[in-house]
């Protein structure tokens, strides 16, 4: 394989699931390491310094959300959870941790291939190099502080901007209620997650061309919510 091809860090103690995930990898053009615990994935992470990472949080010498803190404590390298664990609550953790993607298993291939790339893309911020960020039809100048749809500009109220504007610079990536609400309200309305249904519904009135069946603003269910380019 070429030294081009993005190249993938596994960590799971599973080895029936390595040997899947290092075959499925392979076959869809990925370059691949493989880690059996979060002291050896750490150190690979390191060394190889890996377009993506895809991380068990169930491993033998220490706890998944650790690594993710520890990861995020020097780089921004894309990090997709694979677990069992599929509460709620153990999504959201690993999100605020830092994870940017979580994939309950068993999972299928298709997908998990699809968020791999989805990560990729996003991998590189385009804020770091212009403050224009555009999808679909949406236009986004953070610098301007404008939204043109069709060339139209849409006017936003303070709050729909501040929505907005913190999911355009996380492309693809699951923000977390808590998250947004942080963000956008502050850290004394963390309850107040009425304010994101109502506001997100008004920003899918706004910018998506089918407000009942939105392709940007996607919902992840008791999680928090995804934009999709």
């Amino acid at each position: 394989m070429s030294a081009d091809e993005p190249l993938v860090l596994v960590i799971d103690d599973e080895p029936q699931l390595l040997r899947f995930l290092n075959a499925a990898l392979k076959s869809h053009g990925y370059r691949v390491l493989t880690a059996d615990t979060a002291a050896e994935g750490e150190r690979l992470a390191v060394s190889h310094r890996p377009d993506a990472i895809l991380l068990d949080l169930g491993l033998p010498d220490r706890d998944g959300l650790e690594v993710v803190a520890n990861l995020r404590a020097w780089c921004e390298i894309p990090i997709l959870v694979i677990s069992a664990r599929g509460k709620e609550d153990d999504k959201v953790e690993a999100l605020e941790a830092g994870a940017n993607d979580y994939l309950t298993k068993p999972f299928g291939t298709r997908e998990l291939i699809a968020r791999i790339g989805v990560a990729l893309r996003n991998r590189v911020q385009p804020l770091t190099i212009s403050p224009i960020i555009e999808f679909g039809a949406i236009r986004v100048d953070l610098e301007g502080r404008t939204v043109t749809r069709h060339g139209e500009k849409i006017h936003l109220t303070p709050n729909e901007y501040k929505l907005l504007a913190a999911m355009v610079r996380h492309p693809g990536k699951i923000l977390t209620h808590n998250q947004l609400l942080k963000e956008v309200w502050g850290a004394a309305n963390l309850q107040q997650t009425h304010y994101l249904r109502v506001y997100m519904n008004t920003l899918r009135h706004k910018l998506e061309e089918d407000p009942a069946q939105p392709r940007h603003f996607q919902t992840e269910l008791g999680v928090g919510y995804r934009l999709v380019e």
